[in-house]
């Protein structure tokens, strides 16, 4: 392969995009959302297929979990990592790296001849989503100048809003179609050819980026934030099932030790050769700082929100998988409709009131969702429930797209792959302590012996519960976003100049 360089036009903020004429930059942003949709989808497509599973593979309860939980622990304890490694060997490679063993793993989880194999080979899933994921919001960061990032991020909350319910829909029609008579294999087997598709599209579409400035991987810090990140998440993501053990306690307090030890190394990391694994300058960036506040609050909510939403459906109401899926259609349309309309056409107008707006309007929805509940009890049907869900989706629309481009929009672009793998890293520490929060708000107010009968009115009372405390969330996440800025950044201090810039992004034919 050739290496050319092209010439590429700075921007306000210092970053770079190919001339206006050159519609590459829209096939690579299609090729990472692709990769961004197939990551989103995994993470909830297997849920869906866990009784297929356990029937047709004879997984224990234990394995059971491991399928979960193993593809979680890898993704979160690797995202910081993969976004540091984009950085120093390149965003693209790093991607297609990626994605080649996502689909590898993919098919793998496919073809596995037993539990033990379907493990593995979602941890070994979950690692290679690590790699990719970051390097999805760097390369937008590294490719879009600011003045296109808006709309760019826009289509990202569509697809983080599809991505939501898309996967528990399509894992209900894929098992219950029985393709070929694969059971559960296909959930997993779907994402062979779009991985293909995208690796070579991306090979020849995606620009290569790195940090310009060369910097080397900080194995310590790497240990570091991957032993504290396990500690932590581990017992949250198993802690319900092992019935809150005191180790579980004593791991999560250990992790906050680990990771008052990775601050001061990093620190010092930064002064002795400016090669750490975390930029902590980042967070003298009034943005960034409170945007990953809200981030990993916002987590929390959705954490809770998605899997007691899942059980009052499935085993509160007792409906099947597939009227479950279908019913959060309303809800992913009002998520993708309102997040492109936020970033282009309301936040340029009022900033971080539409943030702000959309934690009230979520919250909202979450109280007509209670009072819906409680109304129609047992008997509520799914068209009942669009109304909540709309109102709902279009506060999270309002939220999440803006908010990832209010986190980037003051990061340097040679720190973008550590950036974006913190925004990733602080959203499933988030998801994963809302999932430990289930356990007390939504377990906690179900009677461990409950006869038949029982279960139903249990569970929905469990779920309005639940959904109160979502409120409380969201109440708290409109609080914290007073420290956004008031408008997004337009200008990043340190801005490279043109021609670091030609230097930086090297197009590879």
């Amino acid at each position: 392969m050739t290496s050319t360089k092209t010439t590429f036009s700075s921007t306000a903020d210092g970053g770079a995009a190919a001339g206006t004429g050159d519609r590459r930059r829209w096939f690579a942003l299609a090729i990472v959302m692709t990769a961004a949709f197939m990551d989103l989808v995994d993470v909830t497509i297997v849920n869906i297929a866990i009784p297929s599973i356990k029937r047709d593979a004879g997984a224990s309860f234990s394995q059971i979990q491991w399928i979960t939980a193993g593809y979680a622990l890898a993704f979160a304890a690797g995202l910081i990592t993969g976004g540091r490694l984009g950085d120093i060997h390149g965003r693209k490679r790093l991607f297609l790296i990626g994605i080649g063993g996502f689909t590898l793993a993919s098919a793998l989880c496919g073809f596995a001849a037993n539990p033990e194999m379907l493990v593995a080979s979602r941890i070994l899933q979950g690692a290679m989503a690590a790699l990719m994921v970051p390097q999805v919001l760097s390369i937008v960061h590294a490719t879009f100048p600011a003045h296109e990032r808006g709309k760019v991020f826009g289509l990202f909350g569509a697809i983080v809003g599809l991505g939501a319910v898309s996967g528990p829909l399509l894992g209900a029609l894929l098992t219950e179609w029985n393709l070929f008579g694969l059971q559960w294999r296909p959930i997993f087997l779907i994402n062979l050819p779009v991985g293909i598709v995208a690796f070579v599209l991306g090979r020849r579409y995606i620009t290569e980026s790195k940090a310009p400035r060369a910097l080397r991987l900080d194995l310590v810090g790497v240990a570091l934030v991957t032993l504290g990140l396990l500690m932590l998440l581990y017992p949250l993501t198993r802690g319900r099932e092992l019935g809150w053990p005191l180790w579980g306690y004593a791991s999560m307090a250990g992790a906050l030790v680990v990771f008052t030890a990775l601050v001061a190394y990093e620190r010092r990391k930064a002064v002795r050769d400016g090669s750490p694994l975390i930029e902590l300058s980042l967070f003298r960036v009034k943005s960034f700082a409170a945007g990953i506040a809200v981030q990993t609050v916002f987590g929390v909510g959705l954490g809770v929100f998605f899997l007691v939403w899942t059980l009052y459906m499935q085993v509160g109401l007792g409906w099947s998988a597939l009227r479950a899926g279908l019913t959060g259609v309303p809800f992913s349309i009002a998520v993708s409709t309102a997040a492109g309309l936020s970033v282009q056409k309301l936040v340029p107008r009022f900033g971080r009131k539409v943030l702000q707006a959309g934690a009230l309007v979520m919250g909202a929805g979450v109280l007509l969702y209670i009072w819906e509940s409680d109304r129609y009890g047992l008997a509520i049907a799914s068209w009942q429930m669009a109304l909540p869900l709309v109102v709902m989706g279009v506060g999270m629309g309002l939220i999440v797209a803006p908010l990832t481009d209010a986190i980037l929009s003051g990061v340097p672009r040679e720190h973008s792959g550590s950036a974006s793998g913190l925004i990733n890293t602080v959203q499933q520490m988030g998801n994963a302590l809302g999932l430990g929060l289930v356990s007390v708000v939504f377990f906690g107010e179900i009677d461990d012996r409950l006869t038949p009968a029982q279960v139903g009115p249990a569970f929905v009372h469990a779920f309005q519960h639940a959904l109160g405390w979502v409120a409380a969330v969201m109440a708290v996440i409109f609080l914290l976003m007073f420290a956004l800025p008031k408008r997004p950044a337009q200008h990043v201090e340190g801005a490279e100049t043109e021609a670091d810039i030609v230097e930086d992004r090297v197009l590879v034919s």
